[in-house]
């Protein structure tokens, strides 16, 4: 008979991004350094995911987590509040445990700690909101440790960025076959992939008969499939219609365009050792943006705002806005005039940056002259090196995970006798 367990690692996260390059690696070394459910049946700790409710979030991420079979428990996110008002109700949980924030809204891993009655860590980005809640802090930097009061910092550590590490893991992938790889990054939600999608079929059509020898990989979001990605095609999409796209025809492991253009599908995950040996991606703003940048892979960044739908997948209240059914196409207007006018960068190494480090390209935005300038930085990879160089300086040094992990053990109670 199995020993009962005594405590558990409570993960938190929200989004497919988190999820891929935060909750995922750190699954992973503790579970290298520690005896965890469900990989060891006998352990006496539980490592578990819980899923907070994010407007950004594409309902598959918990169908995801369960396949990757690190989690004793993963909790959807629509369970969350009915698991903190009952939560014997969704399982019986251990006497103790540490409650690991990892994306969504920080407050929410305050509640859930304090129903459970664990130890609460967070790993602050860029601040952390709730030091008085926290009995340790990891910071990614000096950005999020200088904010808190003097205080609070004796419980922060500066842990480094966890992306940081995606360099490493990079380099045990095969190689590609040779050439010059550009990677197409649609989104991984539907908003995003029915503009994305046909935009990128276009750009990658225009810009293989500019460069004949350029090749292209499509990473398959774990939130979607080949299927949708294709469907997304389809002229019953209006903006594929716009943008002159066609349906594709699958090939084995790749697409084939009308036109005869050939891209790579990839659909193991994470993808980030075949990413690091593209030469340039063009991708949709999002958290796939702090991805390339830490893997030091040059990037163009596209934002086509002549599509209300783009203003649907924002983050943030901007986004929620825009996804009310009555004032959509109003407020839709009006946020992309109010936005387009007053925003900062939108991409992840810019924002760090505080810089234009990859270029962002915003407004009535086109898939030929998005396809001609890629051309144009393929031709000069002495520019492609430098933005390579810029995104390799922002990275910082790997370790991060490790360290946070040996914090999330020194948070764990003392084992009792076997």
């Amino acid at each position: 008979m199995a020993p009962p367990v005594e405590s558990a690692i409570v993960l938190v996260s929200n989004g497919p991004g988190e999820l891929s390059t935060w909750v995922r690696p750190l699954a992973e070394r503790l579970h290298q350094e520690l005896q965890l459910r469900p990989r060891h049946p006998e352990a006496r700790i539980a490592l578990q995911l819980v899923l907070v409710p994010c407007p950004n979030a594409t309902g598959q991420e918990h169908r995801v987590a369960l396949s990757w079979g690190l989690f004793e428990r993963v909790l959807p996110a629509q369970r969350f509040w009915w698991m903190l008002l009952r939560p014997r109700r969704h399982g019986p949980w251990p006497p103790r445990g540490v409650v690991v924030f990892l994306g969504g809204d920080q407050f929410w891993t305050v509640l859930l700690s304090a129903r459970l009655g664990y130890r609460h860590l967070t790993y602050a980005e860029w601040v952390a909101r709730w030091p008085r809640w926290n009995d340790s802090i990891a910071a990614m930097g000096p950005t999020a440790a200088g904010r808190l009061r003097a205080r609070w910092r004796s419980r922060c550590t500066v842990v480094g960025d966890l992306m940081a590490d995606l360099s490493e893991s990079a380099r045990q992938a095969d190689p590609l076959p040779p050439g010059d790889w550009v990677a197409l990054l649609p989104g991984s939600k539907r908003a995003k992939l029915q503009v994305g999608v046909p935009f990128l079929l276009r750009a990658a059509d225009r810009l293989a008969a500019l460069r004949p020898g350029v090749r292209f990989l499509l990473p398959v979001a774990p939130t979607t499939s080949v299927a949708e990605v294709m469907a997304f095609a389809d002229p019953a999409n209006p903006i594929a219609r716009s943008f002159g796209a066609a349906v594709p025809e699958r090939r084995g492991e790749e697409l084939r365009t009308p036109a005869g253009t050939r891209i790579r599908l990839l659909e193991s995950h994470p993808a980030h050792g075949a990413l690091s040996q593209c030469r340039l991606a063009l991708t949709t703003v999002g958290a796939n943006t702090a991805e390339l940048g830490a893997l030091g892979l040059p990037m163009i960044v596209l934002v086509p705002t002549q599509h209300l739908h783009v203003m649907q997948a924002w983050d943030g209240w901007l986004g929620l806005l825009a996804r009310l059914p009555l004032l959509r196409r109003l407020l839709g207007v009006a946020l992309t005039a109010w936005r387009m006018r007053h925003r900062g960068f939108l991409a992840w190494p810019n924002i760090a940056a505080g810089r234009a480090v990859v270029p962002e390209r915003v407004g009535a935005i086109t898939p030929d002259a998005i396809a001609e300038e890629a051309a144009d930085w393929l031709a000069h990879p002495d520019r492609l090196a430098g933005m390579r160089d810029d995104l390799r300086s922002l990275r910082g040094s790997p370790g991060a995970v490790a360290a946070l992990a040996t914090m999330v053990r020194g948070l764990l109670p003392p084992a009792g006798p076997a």
